[in-house]
């Protein structure tokens, strides 16, 4: 893998294919595009806003758009692109053909740049989506595909009007490959729903109001020190707690205690060296007959794994917003968090509770 031949947090404002052609192989491992959808519609920013006198055409004729080096390049080198773009042809017309050979060039020079251990996201929406799909298949590999991920927003597209017999288009999608077998993922999670929390963390924690949920601290298997009774104690009456002493041999009058078992059939998950560890830290809480379940607070507890659908993303609003008619909101960023080396040890991953 070749080093970058490009400075780091350096923005090029011209035509991507120029600076993806003059960069070297196998130096970038991330990739997130967000080119143009096949709307059939021109776009440009509000004339008093940041962003003002930015635009783009989003139209795609054969005659107009194609450069004749694009197709003897998809053609000779590229078979398999110049299908999808043929078939585009023949389903939709020349329109979609042409759209699909300006994003076929493009991204051949990504999948170039892309190291092995790199990843590409690609934002377009179900106007093009399955033919981008097709076109990615046929470039990175329909065994690299990922996943796709639907983005959905909060209100419907401009371009769904009232009145169409359809249904309203609120969503977007990406596309998300990788170039070789051992890709960068970092982990990412997102909070748990409040019905999850209310539902399954009920039980609040005296003092600290921490939520929690009550663990088991047993085992299918045996493993070590984990046949033995746990021993336990309580005023009568009272509540159990962990014995750590030895007064079960000389037992205190107005007091019960007991050695606990594992439940039949299993055995303790943790050495008694372990549950020590756990009652000193208060970690435990007991049942009514004595036995020890572990406290797994909500609040160290990762979250739900990134899905596919994105529902959680608002639309660019107050200051972030700059006037771009395609600008993506800030949370967006979270491709970056997932899939890039640089970001990787940036994580705010939450620990996992012991148990």
């Amino acid at each position: 893998m070749a080093a970058p031949n490009f400075n780091n947090r350096t923005l090029y404002h011209l035509d991507n294919l120029d600076v993806l052609r003059g960069m070297n192989s196998e130096s970038v491992h991330l990739i997130a595009t967000d080119p143009p959808f096949n709307k059939g519609r021109d776009f440009h920013a509000t004339p008093d806003s940041l962003a003002a006198g930015a635009r783009f055409q989003d139209r795609w004729k054969w005659d107009n758009d194609v450069h004749p080096d694009w197709v003897d390049k998809i053609q000779d080198d590229w078979p398999a692109v110049w299908s999808v773009i043929e078939s585009s042809r023949e389903s939709w017309g020349d329109d979609m053909a042409a759209f699909l050979c300006f994003m076929g060039v493009r991204l051949m020079e990504m999948r170039r740049v892309l190291r092995e251990d790199g990843s590409i996201y690609l934002h377009c929406d179900p106007t093009a989506s399955h033919y981008l799909k097709a076109l990615m298949d046929a470039i990175f590999g329909g065994k690299n595909f990922l996943s796709e991920i639907i983005w959905q927003r909060t209100n419907a597209h401009s371009d769904t009007k009232q009145g169409r017999r359809q249904h309203g288009r609120i969503h977007d999608v990406l596309l998300y490959y990788k170039k070789g077998s051992n890709w960068i993922w970092n982990p990412i999670y997102t909070d748990y729903d409040k019905e999850y929390v209310e539902n399954f963390y009920r039980e609040i924690e005296e003092g600290t109001k921490r939520r929690y949920q009550r663990g088991d601290l047993t085992a299918a298997k045996p493993g070590g020190d984990t046949s033995y009774k746990w021993r336990v104690k309580r005023s009568i009456g009272g509540e159990w707690a962990a014995d750590l002493s030895d007064e079960w041999k000389s037992p205190k009058q107005g007091w019960e205690y007991k050695g606990v078992p594992p439940y039949k059939g299993r055995y303790w998950g943790f050495s008694q060296d372990n549950m020590r560890e756990f009652a000193n830290e208060g970690r435990l809480v007991y049942s009514r007959n004595g036995m020890p379940r572990y406290k797994r607070y909500i609040d160290e507890m990762p979250g739900v794994t990134l899905q596919d659908m994105w529902a959680d993303i608002k639309p660019t609003q107050g200051k972030e917003r700059t006037g771009y008619p395609t600008q993506k909101p800030l949370r967006k960023r979270r491709l970056l968090h997932a899939l890039s080396e640089q970001t990787r040890r940036l994580l705010p991953l939450r620990p996992r509770a012991h148990a």
